[in-house]
């Protein structure tokens, strides 16, 4: 039975899977198993560091890793998204519950839960209505300068694991003051397996693709093994601690992770405890919907597909309610992971869903093995994979840029860690929205004139072109909306108030794609003023969708002067003969 074809269009935007799925065969299926089985030895550590990191206990990051990967395979649109439990999220779930319950409490579990459906159904209904394009108000230098104050801090916080002592913090001022109190404590051996871990892991991330390709290894292969690098480090910690009882010596394991299916979970309806977790799972719903859409779009152009970023909003939300009803915690589309399953050949989001299999599996059949890890190794884990993280070049590249950039980059990291994540990343959306109010509040206007020998115009202050007296000439780089509407007018009137003896002043509006009722009541108060002057206002080069709107209005009508097609029959006609060199 075939669905009519308005019908099947919607339920393939909506289901992404009927899409490809239709076109799936057998060689497809042999390239996302092979990318599955990689992804899965390599997430299986990062799941249990990253839950460590929320502060949660081990198996839930392995639940995360599950049914969220079904979801967007189902829901999603990125052939290569690995989504789970990532660095930068699991430290904001960190910060966001720690503020409502003890670590290891029944209400601290409860509550990392709820924050994932409540992230969820943010990003679902985002996605419902189409609301992907708000996080373009986010300016990447700022996030860039968020994630690296991030990394910083989560690397900082794991050095309690690999000293072997106890330290306590949300900021990097009181991580470190925490970690110079204890730093007497440290445990010898537990140090030494730490360091141990880390020079391996940064050995293995640098050192092992090129030693494989000496030995004739295909590149592929090699950048795909060099990745897998954890699970050796898992492997030999594991058997060591085990065989020389290095727990009775003050080493910390993971100890017992439970062995089963993900438990059917429920989010806690409690409006106080919704009411304290709003502001955190918008914040982390935009952090991780960010870096996500980001990493899906990098790879997806790699291989000439797209992605929908509307369908992202729903393939994530789907993703975190399915971790809320199956004891995850929030997650989104990793970086790492993503690179790993794009490099291994995945060729659409079944290779996700092979993956669960895989997880689940590991959830059944190899948690006993789990008991005897050290916990020094998957601070190590989460070390190596956060400082790829870290990139403090942002600070450079704004400073020689842009001076507003770098002041918001640089407040939003220093924020970030003096203060912590939901400061800094509250701070960094804040100042991202405001700057770009701030630019498109003052837009670029300049005065221009004809460049002679040609019907082109261009700024009197940066080309010798021709001007009349009576004549001005401004063009508009930016559309026309409230937050400059005033700044156009102050702008045009001052400049009007001189002795320059102007008759005619024509607003060149190739640029101006939009104008709103802010900026019409603007235009009509310049026209009204300028009439007082006995000085007509002209437009010039309007957009057919401007004009459209302008023509619902009653200014056309009331306009002192004409609306010409091209500046060129403007100045010619406004003009003449008169002219003189700018």
């Amino acid at each position: 039975m075939h669905l009519p074809a308005p019908v099947s269009k919607i339920a393939k935007r909506y289901l992404p899977i009927l899409d490809w799925g239709s076109r799936y065969n057998r060689d497809t299926l042999t390239s996302d198993l092979v990318a599955a089985v990689i992804v899965t030895i390599m997430l299986i550590p990062q799941s249990l560091a990253y839950a460590l990191l929320a502060g949660l206990p081990p198996e839930m990051g392995l639940y995360a890793s599950i049914l969220p990967l079904v979801a967007y395979a189902i829901f999603g649109t990125s052939r290569a998204l690995a989504v789970g439990p990532v660095a930068v999220v699991s430290l904001m779930t960190a910060a966001a519950v720690g503020n409502i319950a003890d670590q290891g409490s029944i209400g601290y579990i409860a509550a990392a839960i709820t924050l994932a459906f409540m992230s969820g159904l943010f990003l679902l209904l985002l996605g419902l209505f189409r609301l992907g394009f708000l996080a373009n108000f986010l300016s990447h230098p700022v996030i860039a300068g968020f994630i690296t104050a991030s990394g910083l801090i989560i690397a900082t916080s794991q050095l309690k694991h690999i000293l072997g002592i106890k330290a306590e913090g949300n900021s990097l001022i009181s991580l470190l003051l925490s970690l110079g109190q204890n730093f007497d404590q440290t445990n010898v051996i537990t140090l030494l397996i730490g360091a141990s871990a880390l020079a391996f892991l940064f050995w293995v991330r640098k050192g092992l693709k090129p030693l494989l390709l000496a030995t004739g290894m295909r590149p592929g292969l090699a950048a795909v093994l060099s990745r897998v690098g954890p699970v050796a480090a898992v492997a030999l910690s594991t058997l060591a601690t085990w065989g020389w009882a290095l727990q009775e010596r003050g080493v910390a394991i993971v100890g017992q992770v439970p062995q089963g299916l993900p438990p059917l979970t429920l989010p806690s309806l409690d409006p106080d405890l919704w009411g304290q977790l709003a502001m955190s799972a918008v914040l982390t719903s935009i952090i991780g919907f960010v870096e996500s859409v980001s990493v899906a779009q990098t790879l997806a152009a790699k291989k000439r597909q797209r992605i929908v970023p509307d369908q992202e909003l729903i393939g994530l939300g789907a993703s975190n309610i399915a971790a809320a009803f199956s004891g995850g915690y929030p997650v989104t589309g990793g970086f790492a992971r993503s690179v790993v399953n794009f490099d291994a050949g995945a060729e659409t989001p079944a290779a996700g869903a092979f993956t669960a299999v895989g997880i689940l599996l590991a959830a059944l059949l190899l948690t006993p093995l789990l008991f005897f890890l050290p916990k020094a190794v998957l601070a190590a884990t989460i070390i190596v994979a956060v400082l790829s993280l870290v990139d403090l070049s942002i600070l450079s590249r704004t400073w020689s840029y842009s001076r507003i950039d770098f002041a918001a980059v640089a407040a939003t990291m220093l924020l970030t860690l003096g203060m912590g994540v939901e400061i800094g990343v509250s701070v960094g959306v804040g100042l991202s929205i405001g700057l770009f109010l701030y630019k498109t509040s003052r837009p670029h206007v300049a005065e221009v004139g004809l460049v002679p020998g040609t019907q082109h115009f261009r700024n009197i202050h940066r080309h010798k072109v021709l001007t009349q007296p009576s004549l001005l000439s401004i063009r508009i780089d930016e559309s026309l909306y409230f937050a400059n509407a005033a700044y156009l007018q102050d702008l045009i009137l001052n400049r009007v108030a001189c002795e320059q003896p102007i008759r005619d002043v024509v607003l060149m509006c190739s640029a101006v794609n939009e104008i709103d009722m802010s900026a019409l009541e603007a235009l009509e108060e310049i026209n009204r003023r300028l009439g007082e002057e006995n000085i007509r206002l002209h437009l010039s080069e309007v957009k057919g969708p401007v004009m459209d709107r302008l023509q619902r209005s009653h200014f056309l009508q009331e306009l002192t002067g004409e609306v010409f097609l091209a500046q060129y029959d403007a100045y010619r006609k406004l003009a003449g003969q008169q002219v003189t060199a700018a």
